[in-house]
């Protein structure tokens, strides 16, 4: 059994999934997302993210740590924001000597549907159907965090 806890890194969001992975059986623990007010500084926000993070690290001890690698072609602002988020989760990571796995979104669309090109429902369906649950995981980045970690338990199991 191998436990991930995937990532959809933002700064206003930062969606969460913790799943228990076990040859091809997938089994949800947990999801949800981190949030932080936009009027406050970058600092503040980027700390509020690595104490969360920090908080669900030791809660669900995982044994990976699976996060969307960033792909922004149109805004440079949001991109290095993002960056920033991605820094401080891994950072947390590393420090608490949890692997990582990181995937673009192209190779979480393929594990998850097998289309690289599929779209937001569809995703979110199939994180539905993947773990057996009767309602698609609220909010989105939470859903898009777990087909992170859905991505690496197709690799690693």
């Amino acid at each position: 059994m191998v436990k991930i806890l995937g990532i959809d890194p933002g700064t206003g969001i930062v969606g969460f999934g913790c799943i228990m992975a076990d040859n091809k059986n997938l089994k949800l623990i947990d999801a949800g997302a981190i949030r932080t007010p936009a009027h406050q500084a970058t600092a503040i926000r980027l700390a509020t993210i690595y104490n969360e993070i920090n908080q669900l690290i030791n809660e669900y001890d995982p044994d990976w740590l699976s996060i969307e690698k960033l792909f922004f072609a149109r805004n440079v602002t949001t991109a290095m924001s993002v960056s920033e988020s991605r820094g401080v989760l891994m950072l947390a990571a590393s420090l608490a000597n949890v692997q990582m796995a990181e995937y673009t979104p192209l190779q979480i669309k393929m594990a998850i549907t097998g289309y690289g090109r599929a779209d937001k429902k569809q995703m979110q369906e199939m994180v539905r159907l993947l773990l057996q649950l009767d309602k698609i995981p609220k909010p989105d980045d939470a859903a898009d965090a777990l087909a992170a970690a859905i991505t690496h338990a197709q690799f690693i199991t």
